[in-house]
């Protein structure tokens, strides 16, 4: 396993669609032209982990482009694989901690960001690493265009209503929200794309939260 992890960690600094630390700097402001050589809007999967989202929302919406990031170059492999052995070619992968995303990013340069699956970082101490803490949350503002959504799914109850607290904190715009997508959703394609994990979770009964929200001016 180890010696698997460590191949594909060496083989994603090969990838054309993987860019990793430093690499990804240069690109900041300039994503689109750049990189995917058009002009046009790009989204973002935080904490992307396999990368499954990114590549079939890319499927979806061949007029987008996608942005995997995650800091594990093991999981950013299979998304990467998977993309260049498909021919997705607007959609590319990160490695980077989401700490340091304005880095990488120009303000008002995100259309969109997704959120799925995070680790929930349940212990109390851990809450300046939620992904959806405000701090988190400033930074997404910056690099999102005026009126970009923030979309979140998750497995873990706790952590969906420690978003919803500070959505109201903070007075974000709430545009959907359900402590079960499957029920209330079940038609809606994007929101049935499932992740590993999220099989994993369905097939044992878990419910799947989701909300989508703004942010004001």
């Amino acid at each position: 396993m180890a010696k698997r992890k460590l191949q594909r960690f060496t083989e994603i600094g090969t990838f054309k669609n993987v860019k990793q630390l430093e690499q990804g700097k240069q690109y900041k402001g300039i994503w689109a032209k750049s990189f995917f050589e058009n002009d046009h809007p790009i989204v973002l999967e935080l904490a992307c982990g396999k990368g499954e989202y990114s590549v079939n929302l890319a499927k979806k919406y061949p007029n987008k482009n996608f942005i995997g990031i995650d800091y594990k170059g093991n999981r950013l492999w299979v998304g990467a694989r998977m993309a260049l052995d498909e021919r997705v070619d607007n959609v590319g992968f990160l490695r980077i901690q989401i700490q340091n995303i304005m880095d990488y990013f120009e303000v008002n340069e995100i259309d969109e960001i997704w959120i799925t699956f995070p680790d929930p970082q349940a212990q109390s101490p851990l809450e300046r690493k939620r992904l959806t803490n405000p701090t988190f949350l400033d930074k997404y503002k910056t690099v999102l265009k005026t009126g970009g959504t923030i979309n979140l799914k998750t497995d873990n109850d706790g952590f969906f209503e420690y978003t919803l607290e500070k959505i109201k904190e903070l007075g974000l715009e709430t545009l959907a929200i359900t402590n079960d997508i499957y029920k209330d959703y079940p038609l809606d394609e994007i929101l049935s794309i499932k992740t590993h994990y999220e099989r994993i979770y369905l097939d044992k009964g878990k419910n799947i939260n989701y909300v989508r929200f703004k942010f004001n001016g």
